[in-house]
């Protein structure tokens, strides 16, 4: 019984367990975040104050959005084209940074961080430098 407690205790139980807003908020404001997905670059993402955002899928124009927490540990983005509505992620935070899982495809689409940097997102288009 002692071995199997400790056994559990060892796993990483918060590693499957969905960042909070709050969490995702405090984990994210201020950096720009790249993401990829089977080892290819996916897009970058800005995060800035009042959980708002600038997206850019890799080589593609920024859209400007925010974020939101209609549940706990779901993250939602509604960008200015609201062409998709809002996209759906659950985060999880590990040691080498983020991972998302879209909502919608919980066993599908699959992203994790792996270059946090403080510098401007490079858009673009016509708005260029946000």
């Amino acid at each position: 019984m002692i071995l199997i407690a400790l056994a559990l205790s060892a796993l990483p139980v918060s590693a499957e367990t969905p960042m909070s807003g709050a969490e995702f908020e405090a984990y994210t404001t201020g950096k720009t975040l790249t993401y990829f997905e089977s080892g290819y670059a996916y897009g970058t993402e800005r995060y800035k104050k009042d959980r708002k955002v600038t997206w850019a899928f890799d080589g593609d124009d920024c859209q400007d959005g925010e974020w939101y927490e209609p549940e706990p540990g779901l993250i939602c983005f509604l960008y200015e084209d609201g062409i998709d509505g809002p996209q759906c992620w659950n985060f999880f935070r590990g040691t080498t940074g983020l991972r998302a899982k879209f909502a919608s495809d919980p066993d599908g689409r699959e992203l994790y961080e792996t270059r946090p940097n403080t510098k401007s997102l490079q858009c673009l288009g016509p708005d260029v430098g946000v």
